[in-house]
């Protein structure tokens, strides 16, 4: 766990409950002098050609490889990812980068809608720029820190804005590596300023008259900071929690394949995803074969220190969390649920929680209702399509929803009737950088990624421009 005392932030190996490093938190203070240095240096770094500040992402995305390693054993140890699953995000986020530089030119380029002449044959030409938010506050999140920082700060810096970045307390030393190599590749220190520290470091960088608040967190903390900035008319985007559900119907032919796929997608990244699959529902044709299938996968995770190769759980990053895991798994006993694995956390030090597979489960238990984001799942039966489209949408939240299914027709028009940001066939826990990321409900407002996600930091200008007569 990360704890924040006064000015100093201790960061708290998850695996070992040691205090591995202490930083000097960012206060009121200094966090006004971080937005003021930000604010007088945007103007002139929208001025710098679109080809040189893409250059320096292509430096920053070098440097992320070279420094491949000691990123990833820095991930690990501040929030005990998996090393193995720390190495496979930071080849992940390479992708998204490419894809950021491919695609900000055309995001940017100017678009003329009409032409012709006007009165007294005077020509008149309609066009549309796209111009920077301004200064931004990104306040990112601890568990895909790369992938979900880079959804904001790489197209915010390819759009001219200045980013004050607040990683999560949870991986700050991950933020201040990311900024430390976007400054070594040149962008400029006042343009991406990183704010370290928890709540009171947030509440700060909330006060600072900003064009844009872009937050990834749950729901409790994105409903705070639509409060907090409420009649400002500026810009907010809130990538929140999900109850990720999944549908496996009676045709899909091998069930222990789509066992396999719905476990890692559910226990991955010790199930702290938004993305995560948090419940899943079968046809009762095949539940009995699909939870056998599902308990061998889980039975065969091993479970241990994030800097082992085979680890594939590794601890949770806040300890707080392991209370919420044992309240759901007690509710759901309590209510007539079977627990088929785990259930408890680990003894020993560190906030390690054993992968937990519970059946018998309805919607009156909280393990089905409320975001878990741990490694834990409830598998639940259903007659037929509908029952399934119903329990899917009982739920405030709207992020992702899947169906395994042999027919594609059958699974769109099951996923057509229900409310998510994204839809899987046959795939779960996937994040392209091509498709818009969104949520219908708890799970947020705004969008991350494709090119909408990089015009999301910009403005668009109208200008009418009518020749004088000769």
């Amino acid at each position: 766990m990360t704890k924040t005392a006064t000015a100093v932030l201790e960061i708290i190996n998850p695996a070992t409950g040691r205090v591995v490093d202490r930083l000097q938190a960012d206060d009121s203070a200094s966090v006004r002098a971080k937005y003021v240095a930000a604010r007088a240096a945007q103007p002139e770094w929208t001025t710098v050609p679109l080809r040189e500040r893409s250059e320096a992402i292509r430096r920053f995305r070098e440097k992320l490889v070279e420094h491949a390693e000691e990123l990833a054993q820095t991930l690990t140890t501040e929030m005990g990812k998996p090393v193995a699953q720390a190495r496979n995000e930071l080849k992940g986020v390479l992708g998204r980068i490419d894809f950021f530089l491919e695609e900000a030119p055309r995001a940017l380029q100017a678009e003329v809608v009409f032409s012709e002449g006007g009165e007294g044959d005077c020509p008149l030409t309609e066009r549309i720029t796209h111009e920077p938010l301004g200064v931004v506050a990104n306040i990112s999140a601890w568990n895909y820190p790369y992938f979900v920082g880079s959804n904001v700060f790489i197209p915010a810096l390819l759009t001219g804005n200045a980013v004050l970045y607040k990683p999560s307390e949870f991986a700050a030393l991950t933020g201040l590596a990311i900024a430390r190599l976007l400054h070594d590749s040149g962008i400029p220190r006042e343009i991406l300023t990183p704010v370290i520290g928890g709540g009171p470091a947030g509440a700060a960088l909330l006060r600072q008259p900003v064009d844009g608040v872009f937050f990834t967190g749950s729901y409790a903390t994105g409903k705070k900071i639509a409060r907090t900035v409420a009649g400002r008319m500026i810009k907010v985007q809130l990538e929140l929690g999900g109850k990720d559900p999944t549908y496996v119907a009676e045709d899909i032919g091998d069930v222990a394949r789509a066992a396999a796929a719905l476990a890692e997608g559910a226990f991955y990244n010790t199930g702290q995803s938004c993305c995560s699959v948090e419940r899943i529902y079968v046809h009762e044709r095949i539940y009995a074969a699909f939870v056998d299938a599902f308990l061998r996968e889980v039975k065969a995770y091993r479970i241990g220190d994030p800097r082992d190769e085979g680890t594939f759980i590794g601890p949770l990053t806040r300890a707080a969390q392991l209370a919420v895991l044992e309240g759901q798994v007690a509710d759901a006993v309590r209510k007539g649920a079977r627990l088929l694995c785990g259930g408890k956390r680990r003894k020993g030090r560190g906030n390690y929680f054993e992968p937990t597979v519970l059946v018998d489960v309805n919607h009156r238990m909280a393990v089905m209702r409320e975001e878990s984001f741990g490694p834990i799942i409830g598998i639940m039966p259903v007659t037929d399509d509908d029952e399934a489209v119903a329990l899917m949408n009982d739920t405030p939240y709207g992020l992702t929803a899947g169906v395994y299914a042999r027919s594609q027709k059958r699974a769109e028009a099951i996923l057509a009737r229900v409310r998510s940001g994204s839809s899987y066939w046959n795939c779960c826990d996937r994040v392209s950088p091509r498709l818009p990321w969104s949520g219908h409900g708890h799970s947020g407002m705004g969008l991350t990624l494709s090119r909408a996600g990089i015009s999301t930091f910009t403005r668009p200008r109208a200008w009418h421009l009518k020749a004088p007569a000769l």
